[in-house]
Parts: C-alpha cells; structure tokens; sequence
C-alpha cells in the first residue's frame, strides 16, 4: 500500500525566490489526493541524514505563500557534497521514512544527488521518484534558458551598478565591484544592463568565460580613464590566467579553501583590493575604490524579479506533476518560447547532474570587455517589470567672467 509520503529540501547557496519552488512544491502536492504527508528536511542532505524533518503538511496556505515570497531558503540549507556512501545513507532514510517522492531543490552538485539517490533507490527495487528543482543565481544549469534565482539576482546587480555609476560620474576615479560566479559570467554580465546612455559604466567587463590577463586589464583601464575621465569596472570573482589558475590566488599571499578545495572567492573582498592596488601602483591613478558584492546579490529583499517569482513556483509545481504523472526521474528545466514564455521539461539527470553551463560566445564581445546586444535581448524580460531609470541634467552653461580665457 502506498504511503503517500513526500520528502522535499533545499540545498547549496539561497536564492531571493527558491521559497516560491518550496511553496509551489507543498501547494501543489495538496492537489493530489494519494499525498498523505508532505516533510520537509532541515538544511538540505545533511537534514535528511540527521532524520530533521518537519511536517509541513501542517502548515497554513496564507503562512507559505508568506514564506514564498520572503528570500533565503527557510528549510535552511547545506554545502555537503555527498559522494556514494553519504547518497546511500540518504536512500536508507527515505525507505525507513516510507518516503515515495524526493523532491531536491539546487543547482549542479544538487542535480548530481538527485541522480545517485535515485540508481540506489532502483539497484533495491524500491520505488522512489526522485525530481531535481532548478536554483541557482549563477545561471550555470546545462538544458535550461535560465535558473530560479538568477534573474533577481541579475536585476541586483544591474541596479547596483546602475548606482555605482551614477556615483562614480558624480566623483570621478575608478570603480571596481567584483560579482559572483566561478565558472560562469552571466551574473556579471548583467552589470551591462544598467547602463542608459553610451558613456555609462561598466565601461569594462571581464567574465571567466576569457583569459583575464593582468597587463591587458591595466592597459584597457587606463586607456578608459583617459577618454571619460573615470572607469567603472565589473569583474567575476572567479577569472583566471591562461592555466585556469583563479587571479585572487596570484594576487594574493595568502589563500583560503572552502571545503571542497577550491579557493575562497565569495564572502572576502581580496579580489577588489588587490585590482585597486595593481590600479593605484602601476598607474598612478589616485582615486580608486573596490566593492565585493558577495553575499548581498543572493537574497535581498525587496529586488525581486516578478518574472523570477512566477517561474520559482511555477518549476515546483511542475515537479510534482511530473512527479505524479510521468514514470521516470529527472530535473525540471526551463525552455523560452517566443520572444519572452516559457515551457518546462523534464529531461534526464544525466544530461544535467555534475555539468557546467558557461556563457555562450554569442552572449561576449569580441573584445572580450563587454557583453552583446543579443545578450540584452536575452537578459531584459528576466529582470521583470518596474526596473528603475536614471536621467541627466541638460546642462546650459552660463558664461564666465573671470576665467574668461
């Protein structure tokens, strides 16, 4: 007899709408009469392995649409990284649980779990759908137009720079904010979108999509500065020399890991100060100030895609249907249609568990310094309405009197 038990977690780094795919998730599963319980694990994996679940079957309808539309992930989350023995220990829990139906929402390793959890689940003939939920504000999910989470996330960083600029115009120099992404630009390269006139900054951006090479960086600063008078900058924290080797590790004398190995990129302001040095030293130029934007692009509140919230929910929705309606395992995934809709799939784990997507050349000018008019066009429904316009003065000089020359 089925048990009617579903099980649903959060894991890697929060979003300003994974909640809406929680909700859309707990709401949705409501619909179907053969649910009898639907759990939430607390911190992702590791909630599952500790036996930390919740009931949220108990929840009210008006407490999670709250919950869905407040940023961060509410069941709490993890960076485990689980390898086979820590899968099957989680497969051993939702047998023991008589869970039927394991929904997992994150990006990449997240896929990759959703995918080992369901071979053990086959290898016992125990039957266990498991469906993998698109998040990640790095936009870096093979077969998916975009990630939930990556178009708020984008809307940040454009107004953010859209500030940045308006300062730096105000009291010239250089400005360099660093944004998020290892592998994948998209983040940074949404800096572009707010821009308004053709002098605006970014005036430079640098994706780790391209070699980043520190004297064609100095050069191209320089030569900036000297038509405008100041430069505003975007960088991902994660560009590399010719080796693959990240920047902020040659830059810098001391170097932090995180607990998979890889250099710290995220959470520390390294990056930023020492382009800010290499600028003030090898150029001369004075003013010169850095912003690591680190944490805050994650899950501000009040910077929220409309169109980000509706596609959060509406992929937790679509998880359960295919849950409930199809006869396979896989993760949900986002195709656009027309000029701006979109569709959901269910495509196998395979095709998107481990691997990386990076920001298509269609998408990176050939000076590899800017990002495409195509990239705009794909960039701008994202971001949702109600994106905040800057204007100028239309300045009429008044003759002068003592400085005449």
């Amino acid at each position: 007899m089925s048990s009617g038990k579903i099980l649903v977690a959060q894991g890697g780094g929060p979003t300003a709408v994974i909640n809406q795919s929680l909700v859309g998730v707990v709401l949705e599963a409501r619909r179907f009469r053969n649910v009898t319980r639907v759990y939430g694990a607390m911190h992702g994996v590791r909630g599952i392995v500790d036996e930390d679940f919740v009931d949220l079957t108990q929840e009210t309808s008006h407490n999670l649409e709250l919950v869905g539309m407040t940023p961060s992930s509410a069941l709490g989350s993890t960076r485990d990284k689980p390898d086979l023995a820590y899968c099957h220990k989680i497969f051993e829990v939702l047998r023991a649980h008589e869970i039927e139906h394991f929904f997992y929402i994150g990006g990449n390793d997240s896929s990759d779990t959703v995918r080992i959890v369901s071979l053990e689940a086959q290898k016992a003939g125990y039957p266990l759908r498991c469906i993998h939920i698109p998040k990640t504000i790095d936009n870096d999910l093979v077969g998916n137009d975009h990630t939930p989470g990556f178009p708020s996330a984008a809307r940040f960083v454009a107004q953010a720079f859209a500030g940045a600029n308006l300062d730096n115009a105000a009291l010239p120099g250089v400005y360099v904010g660093v944004v998020m992404g290892r592998h994948a630009g998209f983040l940074t390269a949404a800096a572009a979108l707010g821009k308004k006139f053709p002098d605006d900054g970014p005036h430079l951006i640098y994706l780790p999509e391209r070699t980043f090479v520190i004297e064609k960086f100095l050069a191209d600063v320089k030569a900036t500065y000297e038509r405008y008078g100041r430069c505003v900058i975007a960088v991902s924290e994660g560009i590399h020399d010719a080796s693959g080797a990240a920047i902020a590790s040659l830059l810098s004398s001391e170097v932090e890991r995180d607990a998979h190995g890889n250099v710290q990129l995220s959470g520390t302001g390294a990056l930023a100060d020492l382009l800010c040095d290499e600028i003030k030293s090898k150029l001369g130029i004075k003013r010169v100030r850095g912003d690591t934007f680190g944490y805050l692009q994650r899950s501000f509140i009040g910077c929220v895609s409309d169109v980000d919230q509706r596609e959060a929910r509406e992929v937790g929705e679509k998880a359960v249907q295919f849950a409930m309606w199809g006869d396979r395992d896989g993760s949900v995934s986002i195709k656009r249609t027309g000029y701006y809709s979109v569709d959901y799939e269910l495509v196998p784990l395979d095709e998107v568990a481990g691997k990386t997507r990076v920001m298509e050349d269609v998408f990176i000018s050939e000076s590899g310094t800017d990002v495409t008019d195509a990239f705009r066009l794909y960039l701008r429904p994202l971001l949702g309405s109600g994106m905040p316009d800057a204007f100028r003065l239309r300045p009429a000089p008044v003759e002068k009197i003592l400085n005449k020359k």
